[in-house]
């Protein structure tokens, strides 16, 4: 490897320089609260708190969706699964890129056309209003809190390696501080604000994949095949981190079942679904999918050569054992390339992309409980002016302390596979009813009330008794106790039961739903008639 591969010490205490990292990322916190506190002003109604008034271009939202899908899973998560396990690492890019095809011609334009703000909106359109809403919000609130413990592990690993932090006290503390500040930029900017960081962290991130990409083939002559050699070479496993099976040869109902989470999760991922409530028109709602496939695809491409080119450079021993272990490997290789200074700016663009996706995911789980469950179903739908934006405020509160004490107790776990959990219970839990909604006209609320319940219950059982949970070294925990499910991922079993149960709840309902219902739904889903301003019967 002609001496280019460095131990964890090297490449964390040599290259680091605490005070210059912390003063890059400062700078990034200061400038996106100014963008929060200026994008904040015209919050005033429900709609503008949840839907930023409908008021972004196609152009703009697609970059705000990008930003919202490229999580910290996607820069952090990923690159260490490369560069650790290679091939099985690169399975996480596919799957979430692949997914979102499926939720493009699946859900995306269908759920703007019928919805207001919330996925709920939709499930209950047609249905009876407080059972499914009910079961809606609690499947949103459920997902978004599995997101956000991957996003907190992230932050938890990346300020840790740019302090220095070893140590489950110090990274705790890191994601306590993350926390706050997330609670804060939801609680001042609302959807418009939340949507502005995004944009501009979208930018940013793919900006600096782009240059990273670009300096790891200069200094392998643009030729990815020497990438790939060198990746070998640097690796334990040698030619196996370029096959199948380093990760999940052991156990190939485990990929089946990962595979399956991440291909049919993110068409019932609400926060990426609620993003299409923020633009005017169902023409900028197309608009903006095309934007987004164009941009997450690109970044997925170039996730390859990071991820490679971090076990290659910096190498998968000194990843495994810097402060964040895997989830540092795109911070190391910064470090690697360009110094101190590429690894703040490179630290600070993650953390501003793991602020970003908090900010949506919270801002969404908010929106879920006060319209869902406070307006519609306590308040029957009559509520006082203000009342309902002042109820998600304080949920945001709740929602960033339970965040917070979650986020410490997985924060060994690689965020890819976390985030892939939330794909899991989305699949299992609002995919199901999601489709049944949109295309199966004898769909029922007792088949919709099963299947969401059913899938979220099967899924959290089973990922209770997996190895996430129990027995092994990265597990929450650790060496403690022996998984009674052995598969990592629940989505090969969990899924078809949301799906088998939401049919046989239809099938077995006595009362059939309304038919003109049905028959407006879809009118509105394929034409965007009436979306504008959807009725609640």
């Amino acid at each position: 490897m002609n001496g280019i591969v460095r131990t964890a010490e090297q490449a964390t205490e040599v290259d680091n320089n605490p005070i210059l990292n912390m003063t890059i990322f400062a700078l990034f916190v200061a400038v996106t609260l100014f963008i929060v506190i200026r994008a904040s002003r015209n919050n005033k109604t429900a709609a503008d708190y949840y839907a930023a008034g409908r008021s972004f271009t196609g152009p703009q939202n697609g970059f705000a969706i990008s930003g919202d899908y490229l999580s910290a899973a996607s820069f952090l998560g990923i690159c260490g699964a490369i560069a650790v396990n290679g091939y099985d690492g690169f399975l996480y890019s596919i799957g979430f890129l692949v997914a979102w095809l499926v939720a493009l011609l699946l859900v995306a334009e269908l759920m703007r056309n019928t919805g207001k703000f919330t996925m709920a909106d939709v499930l209950s359109f047609r249905l009876k209003q407080r059972p499914v809403r009910m079961a809606a919000a609690i499947t949103t609130l459920v997902v978004c809190l599995f997101y956000l413990l991957a996003q907190m592990a992230g932050a938890g690993a990346l300020v840790s390696l740019l302090l220095g932090i070893d140590g489950q006290l110090g990274q705790s503390l890191v994601i306590a501080v993350v926390g706050v500040l997330m609670i804060i930029y939801v609680l001042v900017g609302g959807m418009k604000g939340t949507t502005w960081v995004q944009i501009v962290k979208a930018f940013l991130l793919i900006v600096g994949a782009v240059v990273m990409t670009v300096w790891v083939l200069a200094l392998h002559g643009f030729s990815i095949n020497t990438l790939l050699e060198e990746a070998v070479a640097a690796s334990p496993a040698g030619e196996g981190v370029l096959g199948p099976g380093l990760q999940y040869g052991s156990n190939p109902w485990d990929f089946i079942s990962l595979a399956l989470a991440l291909v049919l999760g993110t068409a019932g991922l609400p926060h990426v679904l609620m993003r299409f409530y923020t633009v005017p028109t169902a023409k900028e709602a197309r608009r903006s999918v095309v934007w987004a496939i164009w941009l997450i695809g690109i970044f997925y491409l170039l996730t390859l050569v990071l991820g490679y080119g971090a076990g290659a450079l910096v190498g998968p021993e000194a990843i495994k054992n810097a402060p964040g272990g895997v989830n540092s490997a795109a911070p190391l290789l910064a470090a690697h390339l360009g110094g101190p200074v590429l690894l703040g700016i490179i630290s600070a663009v993650a953390f501003a992309t793991i602020l970003a996706v908090v900010a949506g995911l919270t801002i969404t789980a908010a929106a879920s409980f006060s319209h869902d469950i406070y307006t519609n179903v306590v308040k029957k739908g009559t509520v006082a002016p203000g009342a309902e934006v002042k109820v998600a405020r304080r949920t945001v509160v709740v929602i960033g302390i339970l965040a917070i004490i979650g986020g410490i107790g997985v924060q060994h776990q690689n965020v890819a596979f976390l985030v892939a959990l939330a794909f899991a219970v989305a699949a299992s839990a609002n995919l199901p009813t999601i489709l049944y909604s949109l295309f199966w006209k004898n769909f029922t609320t007792r088949g919709a009330v099963w299947s969401m319940y059913g899938g979220l219950a099967s899924a959290i059982v089973l990922i209770f008794l997996s190895p996430v949970f129990w027995g092994g070294e990265a597990s929450v925990f650790a060496n403690t106790g022996t998984a009674l499910w052995p598969l990592n991922n629940p989505g090969i079993v969990s899924i078809p039961i949301g799906f088998v149960l939401g049919a046989l709840g239809s099938v077995l309902s006595k009362k059939k739903e309304d038919a003109g219902r049905a028959a407006e739904m879809e009118v509105r889903s394929l034409t965007g008639f009436g979306a504008e301003k959807p009725t609640v019967h």
